[in-house]
């Protein structure tokens, strides 16, 4: 017997969390988004300051960004901080500082910018934008390509590429054994 609730209850409880989400967010002192591969934030600050005024200090899984004397917060999950970079720039409501954090882990979404923030997304929501293959780095495109090869074998009715480097070494052994009766072998 199922217990996950019919779609329309699903689909009632998915736009109220979505309500919410949305609500806490719009009190935080600060916006953001995200991508798989970074996050952006902006703290508005007033028009008066300069950026000798601000405080930005980025490490790995710290971040500080303040008016001289505002308290920090740890990161939940951990940053390049050579990668990352802050700005102030001007808006008509004063400035915002904007920053830029390029996440270590770029297949990992966060549900808060700092470990303590008071509310949190649900991140198994969150759908994410199409990207393309070239935007990856090295290994996790290899990994992609070697995915997407085995699932086009599978629909075709054909080995993966790990049956088929199973399917080489018994080839391999084959040639090595002639005198041995592979008849009845049977992959699977």
């Amino acid at each position: 017997m199922s217990t996950s609730p019919p779609p329309d209850e699903r689909e009632k409880k998915d736009k109220e969390d979505r309500e919410r989400e949305k609500e806490e967010q719009e009190k935080l002192p600060y916006k953001w988004r995200q991508t798989i591969q970074d996050i952006d934030i902006d703290v508005s600050v007033p028009g008066n300051l300069k950026g000798r005024d601000i405080i930005v200090d980025l490490k790995k899984d710290y971040l500080k960004v303040a008016v001289k004397g505002q308290e920090p917060g740890p990161l939940p999950h951990t940053i390049h901080p050579s990668e990352s970079t802050w700005t102030l720039e001007p808006t008509p409501a004063g400035k915002d500082v904007s920053l830029h954090l390029d996440k270590q882990n770029k297949m990992q979404w966060w549900s808060a910018v700092t470990a303590n923030a008071p509310y949190h997304i649900d991140t198994s929501k969150i759908q994410p934008e199409n990207s393309k293959l070239g935007d990856l780095d090295g290994e996790t495109r290899g990994m992609v390509e070697k995915m997407m090869y085995d699932q086009r074998q599978k629909e075709m009715g054909k080995p993966t590429s790990e049956e088929q480097g199973k399917l080489e070494m018994l080839e391999k052994f084959k040639k090595q054994h002639p005198e041995m009766d592979f008849s009845n072998v049977k992959m699977g």
